[in-house]
């Protein structure tokens, strides 16, 4: 695989990683030590850490609006 292409791979995912810590509620994404002992070190593992938050985020919102 190309190294630039995992760079640039690697490069969107912490521009998400940094929306995510900026706008979402805290623990909703682990750190990114955590998330390469939970998932692993692919960027394809940084990928599903990040829209766990997402949705977590999302669920949160809504249970929120509801009460």
């Amino acid at each position: 695989m190309d190294e630039n292409y995992i760079y640039g791979e690697r490069t969107g995912l912490q521009l998400v990683r940094m929306a995510i810590e900026l706008t979402c509620p805290a623990g909703v994404l682990p750190s990114e030590e955590a998330v390469n002992c939970l998932y692993g070190p692919l960027p394809v593992h940084e990928g599903e850490a990040l829209a766990k938050a997402i949705i977590e985020t999302v669920e949160r919102l809504t249970r929120h609006a509801s009460d």
